[in-house]
C-alpha cells in the first residue's frame, strides 16, 4: 500500500503510520533500527528496493530523504509505504524542497523509532566528513558507498582521512567472502609466509583497495592493486609464496579457481555481490568495526597502484 501527502509536516506522517497500526495493524512493530537513507533522486527507488531486501533480515523503519527537483519554497511532499510495498519495513519516503534540505535532521527526528540505532546510509555522494552531518551526527552507524561516486578513491581517501568509529563503506562488505577464501587458502599447508600480495580489478571499483589494503596489513607484506579494464570488480588476487604463488581467478564474476602448488584447482562460485546483499552484511552489526578502522586508516596508505596496460 502506497500513500501519497503532498504538502504535508513529519509531524503529521508519523500521525497517519500511528493511525495505520491502530486501525488496521499494517504497520508491525518490533523493529530493531531506523535506517535513514540521503539519495539522489535517481537513487530512491533502486536504494527502497535495496532496503526492502535488507528489512527481511533487520526489520526497521526506512526513511528516505530526496531533494525535490524542482522549486524554491518551503515545502515537503511525502509517501509512505506499508505491506507489499514495504518488504518488513515501513518506508516513508520525503522528499523536500527549499530551505527544509539545510536540516535534514529536523525532517527525521519525528519520524526516528525510540530507543532503536539509527543508521544512516549515502547510496551515492557522502558529505565530506559522514559523522558531522545533522544525520550523520545521529547515527550510529554511517554507510557510504565509494564505489557509487564520482571520483570514488578520492571517496575513500576522504573517509580514511575523517573516519569516526561507525563510518563504514559497502565496498568493504563487498570483500567479505573474499576474505574468508584467501584466509582459508593461506592456511593450508605448507604453511610458507605470504612475501607480497596483488589484487586486480574493475579501475574504479574500491573493494579491491580495501583488500590489499587489509592483505598488506594483516600479513605485514606489500600489496599492490592493479587496475585494468575490466567490467567486473576484483577479478584476480595472487599471494607470493617462496614455493609458488597462490591465485585466486574471477574472470567471468561468478566463479573463482584457486590454484597453488602442489593442489587440484579449486572452483567455488562467488558471484560479485549486489546492493542489498552488501548492505544486509553492513547492517549485521552496529557496533565499530575495528578491522575495517585499521585497514582504512592504517592499511590503506601503503597500497601501491599501476594501471594495466
Amino acid at each position: 500500500m502506497i500513500i501519497d501527502m503532498p504538502d504535508t509536516t513529519t509531524n503529521d506522517v508519523n500521525k497517519r503510520l500511528v493511525r495505520l497500526r491502530d486501525e488496521g495493524g499494517a504497520v508491525a512493530l518490533g523493529r530493531v533500527l531506523t535506517l535513514v537513507v540521503l539519495a539522489d533522486e535517481r537513487d530512491v527507488e533502486e536504494s527502497v528496493e535495496a532496503a526492502n531486501d535488507a528489512s527481511r533480515e533487520h526489520p526497521c523503519r526506512v526513511i528516505v530523504v530526496a531533494p525535490a527537483t524542482r522549486g524554491a519554497d518551503a515545502r515537503l511532499d511525502a509517501q509512505i509505504r506499508v505491506g507489499g510495498d514495504a518488504g518488513a519495513s515501513e518506508v516513508v519516503v520525503l522528499r523536500a524542497f527549499g530551505p527544509l534540505l539545510e536540516r535534514t535532521d529536523t525532517l527525521v527526528m519525528p519520524l526516528l523509532l525510540p530507543d532503536a540505532p539509527i543508521v544512516a546510509w549515502w547510496p551515492r555522494e557522502a558529505p565530506a566528513v559522514p559523522s558531522q552531518d545533522p544525520v550523520g551526527a545521529m547515527a550510529t552507524r554511517r554507510i557510504i558507498d565509494s564505489t557509487t561516486a564520482k571520483d570514488p578513491e578520492d571517496m575513500l581517501g576522504n573517509l580514511a582521512g575523517t573516519y569516526a568509529p561507525g563510518d563504514t563503506d559497502l565496498a568493504w562488505a563487498r570483500v567479505t567472502l573474499w576474505r574468508a577464501l584467501i584466509a582459508a587458502a593461506v592456511e593450508q599447508p605448507p604453511f610458507e609466509p605470504v612475501l607480497s600480495v596483488t589484487v586486480e580489478g574493475q579501475k574504479r571499483h574500491t573493494s579491491l583497495d580495501l583488500l590489499a589494503a587489509w592483505l598488506g596489513a594483516r600479513l605485514n607484506v606489500p600489496a599492490e592493486v592493479v587496475r585494468t579494464a575490466s567490467d567486473d570488480a576484483i577479478t584476480r588476487v595472487v599471494l607470493e609464496r617462496k614455493s609458488g604463488p597462490i591465485v585466486l581467478d574471477r574472470p567471468d564474476g561468478r566463479t573463482v579457481t584457486i590454484t597453488q602448488p602442489g593442489k587440484p584447482a579449486r572452483r567455488i562460485a562467488l558471484p560479485i555481490r549486489a546492493l542489498n546483499e552488501a548492505l544486509i552484511e553492513e547492517l549485521r552489526r552496529l557496533d565499530p568495526d575495528e578491522v575495517f578502522e585499521e585497514v582504512l586508516t592504517r592499511g590503506l596508505g601503503h597500497v601501491t597502484t599501476r594501471t594495466a596496460a
